[in-house]
């Protein structure tokens, strides 16, 4: 039986098993901390008994090798367990080297994710705290003299390809809040004042939900989006339609203003 939700992404299938197995592992040290814990009772049950001597109560050596012995091999399992960990996410950054990366910055305030894409020119437009005005459709605050950011798509969905790696950039207005993909393997706080690093490869085409992992106010319980994973061809023909709106937009505005 799977409890986890279905995977979407690349390394999830292998993300799984280590999970699996380091779970399992910490199952088994568990019940034999219990097992030893019920030793340990029952042993100085019976000394107390046979009212055994001080000196014959105190450990032999033979257990104090044993239980050295086990603490190092203890030790040694959580260190390969903490390696096996960064191994995986290492070769999440080394699949499909050669391909270009879909860029995302992903912005959380309360209570919603934002998820801006740098536009034709590759490059993010500036932003200022004083500009940030959601209901006039700035929710980020771009500013409008910096040429780079007449360009930027702001969308409340995050929108990618299957089978390219993804590259998102974590950031957070107010508080901190947690970007969560349970389909996607992805949890990873955004921070303010810091830009966080994620980075992955979506393969299975669908909708996944979006979540806040962190307990960031009142609305918390409703800081939800969608991530949608969409053929190449279609997240080429998506970002082009955006990119459109948005020249006729700024076209508009700017006819608007000299007139």
């Amino acid at each position: 039986m799977n409890f986890l939700p279905p995977n979407g992404a690349l390394n999830g299938t292998a993300l799984d098993h280590l999970l699996r197995l380091n779970l399992a592992i910490v199952f088994w040290l568990f019940v034999a901390a219990q097992i030893l814990l019920v030793l340990a009772l029952l042993r100085r049950a019976s000394a107390r008994s046979s009212q055994a001597s001080a000196t014959a109560a105190k450990p032999s050596r033979t257990l104090l090798v044993i239980d050295y012995t086990a603490l190092l091999a203890i030790t040694a399992l959580y260190i390969w367990m903490l390696v096996s960990s960064h191994r995986l996410w290492a070769a999440s950054r080394e699949q499909n080297p050669t391909a270009q990366p879909v860029e995302v910055e992903v912005t959380g305030v309360q209570f919603q994710w934002y998820f801006r894409y740098p536009g034709a020119d590759g490059v993010y437009g500036a932003t200022r705290p004083n500009l940030v005005s959601a209901p006039t459709g700035n929710p980020l605050g771009l500013d409008p003299s910096d040429p780079a950011s007449h360009d930027d798509i702001v969308s409340a969905i995050l929108i990618l390809p299957a089978n390219r790696p993804v590259d998102l950039r974590l950031r957070a207005q107010d508080v901190i809040h947690g970007f969560f993909v349970p389909g996607m393997r992805l949890k990873q706080d955004a921070i303010p004042g810091m830009t966080g690093m994620l980075q992955f490869t979506p393969t299975t085409p669908g909708d996944y939900p979006v979540l806040c992992s962190q307990v960031c106010g009142l609305g918390h319980y409703r800081m939800q989006a969608r991530l949608r994973v969409v053929s190449p061809a279609q997240f080429e023909t998506w970002l082009a339609s955006r990119e459109t709106a948005i020249l006729k937009t700024n076209a508009a505005a700017a006819l608007g203003g000299s007139q």
